[in-house]
């Protein structure tokens, strides 16, 4: 794990430099004030400091302009490990979390709820949920082989992890007062006590009570043996491709393993492998709800390509033809028998437009082609009457 010692020196100098302030405030004529009598009384670090202000903001680094990381309330004690002009580095207090990369955590097969980190100068940024895990502030770098606790929950490839030792918060140290050793119950870290070295812990507050350790839960060798199998197996699906994946059996295995109420802490991990089967399932789903979508759209394509196709080998040449289509009698102007119309139809049965002859004469006959198909050569023109055209034929010819 990377210390920041840079940050520490700055910290340190600080509290110096407050010290000179108040000696020298003491020793000349000027009164000493309210906050260089805090500095003079400020224990060595780390200390306990109780919060007097009511959801006072934690924030990711020493200033306002540091996003918020959480909130802590009147009475609520921290532990403090440096200071920065006015603002005091603490222990992250419960509720906090960090961000670390996906692909540099690797899951610790005997204990699912811990991720080994994989690489060098991993970097562990402070948790927000009102910050996403790309925008957050860098708390410390962890190296590979070191361990972090998981918490169960993932937000655009990162996992969220309990804060590891070494990753600090901050509060304004005007809401942060120190506690007298002795007055007040200790503050009891969630981190691990065996990686304290990277705080000057001389002064540390111990706890009052040793809380003893559960005893392992039994493990069935022959139950972790089916776990350890079906985990290969779930390595092995894993990589087929997407459409040849199949984690049916897998997942009976593992509910079977978890229902048994004899599997111990084996139950546990089968829980936890269940889970990853869940997101890989879902995968699956969209997967194949997107190879449904494809080929639904294919289909599509392919009638629309043969439906045209089908209607461009039908059309035929109009050429010399002013409109080709079914012909079909109209009584719009039956009292005006010299001019009798016609309508002129599609396939589907719809008017395409009207027609008469151009010579305006009786006694030429072109009922006996109502209902046939016949192509008809002349002029398209306007037929605002009838909102459409009406072509005045010279000559008309079954098609």
């Amino acid at each position: 794990m990377k210390s920041y010692i840079s940050f520490f020196i700055i910290a340190a100098l600080t509290a110096f430099a407050s010290l000179g302030f108040a000696q020298a405030g003491t020793s000349g004529s000027a009164p000493v004030s309210t906050a260089d009598a805090n500095a003079v009384a400020a224990p060595a670090f780390p200390y306990v400091a109780e919060i007097v202000g009511d959801n006072v903001y934690v924030r990711s680094g020493p200033g306002t302009n540091y996003y918020n990381s959480g909130k802590v309330t009147n009475g609520d004690k921290v532990k403090v490990v440096a200071r920065q002009f006015s603002w005091s580095c603490i222990v992250p207090p419960p509720g906090s979390f960090s961000w670390i990369y996906i692909p540099y955590v690797s899951i610790d097969p005997d204990n699912p709820g811990t991720g080994i980190v994989t690489g060098d100068n991993v970097r562990v940024y402070a948790g927000s949920d009102l910050v996403k895990p790309i925008h957050s502030t860098l708390q410390l770098k962890l190296d590979k082989g070191e361990k972090v606790k998981l918490l169960g929950e993932q937000k655009e490839n990162y996992y969220k992890i309990a804060p590891p030792t070494g990753a600090y918060l901050w509060v304004s140290t005007e809401f942060a007062n120190p506690v007298v050793a002795g007055t007040v119950p200790p503050v009891v870290e969630t981190v691990d006590a065996n990686k304290a070295a990277d705080v000057n812990d001389t002064n540390d507050v111990k706890p009052t009570v040793n809380i003893p350790t559960p005893p392992k839960p039994s493990v069935d060798p022959k139950l972790l043996a089916e776990y350890k199998d079906l985990q290969q197996k779930l390595l092995a699906e894993r990589a087929k491709s997407l459409a040849e994946q199949d984690y049916s059996s897998i997942r009976k295995g593992l509910e079977a393993i978890a229902d048994n109420k004899d599997a111990g802490k084996v139950a546990q991990y089968c829980e936890y492998v269940l889970k990853q089967v869940d997101r890989f399932e879902l995968a699956l789903t969209v997967h194949t709800q997107l190879d449904l979508q494809n080929k639904q759209l294919k289909e599509t394509q392919d009638r629309i390509e043969k439906a045209r196709t089908t209607r461009l080998t039908q059309m035929e040449d109009v050429g010399r033809f002013a409109v080709v289509g079914t012909l079909r009698t109209s009584n719009i102007f039956s009292s005006e028998p010299q001019l009798k119309h016609y309508r002129i139809e599609n396939e589907s049965g719809k008017t395409i437009c009207y027609a008469r002859s151009a010579s305006e004469r009786t006694g030429t006959d072109y009922d006996r082609l109502v209902g046939k198909r016949v192509g008809l050569i002349g002029t398209i023109a306007p037929y605002p009457q009838m909102g459409t055209a009406i072509v005045k034929f010279t000559q008309i010819e079954q098609r």
